[in-house]
């Protein structure tokens, strides 16, 4: 059991029957009246983000949740499609809703984590940084860096993303997964 003593980011814990991922968390002690803990959870299963508050020292079940490499195979209509990577075999897909924006920095061949809970897929994670390249990219004027230096291009996705002037088509980027945003140019 863990009580809201032990919340961290990341725990994924059992409420309601379901898996929930604490997103975010805060111990309030209020001058009058007992402490509690405001959280952001997301629920696992269908991907809803809400915001609870508990008592300090309520006590919550771990889930029971299985992490296992697996690969993104391709996605079609609103359905994603994956394998193990240890048994390109086991293949299961998930929904648009459960993906959520990770779909936007997601190519074929790529390796990620996906979690599994009582037997079931229920949702992915890709890894923080992501390489992809630049396929439209409007072209840069001598000046463009007086209007703040960034403009809109197309990655190999399909997602579009804020970029420095100077990057070009073809350009390989350093996206950062859990913002959507440009780290880096690889040269």
């Amino acid at each position: 059991m863990i009580s809201t003593a032990e919340f961290q980011k990341g725990l994924i814990i059992k409420f309601e029957g379901q898996p929930w991922l604490i997103s975010d968390f805060q111990f309030v002690s209020p001058g009058k009246g007992s402490a509690f803990t405001r959280t952001k959870l997301k629920n696992l299963m269908t991907g809803n983000v809400t915001e609870k508050t508990f008592k300090s020292g309520e006590q919550f079940e771990e889930a029971d949740t299985e992490v296992i490499k697996a690969k993104f195979l391709y996605n079609h209509r609103d359905r994603f499609f994956f394998c193990e990577e240890e048994n390109p075999s086991a293949r299961f897909d998930l929904p648009k809703e459960l993906v959520g924006t990770s779909a936007n920095f997601m190519k074929a061949n790529q390796n990620m984590e996906a979690v599994q809970f009582e037997g079931k897929f229920i949702s992915i994670a890709l890894p923080i940084k992501v390489f992809l390249k630049v396929t439209e990219a409007p072209p840069s004027y001598k000046g463009d860096t007086a209007q703040g230096g960034e403009k809109s291009v197309t990655l190999e996705t399909g997602a579009q993303i804020n970029a420095p002037v100077f990057v070009k088509e073809g350009d390989t980027l350093e996206i950062n997964t859990e913002t959507g945003q440009y780290v880096k140019r690889l040269e």
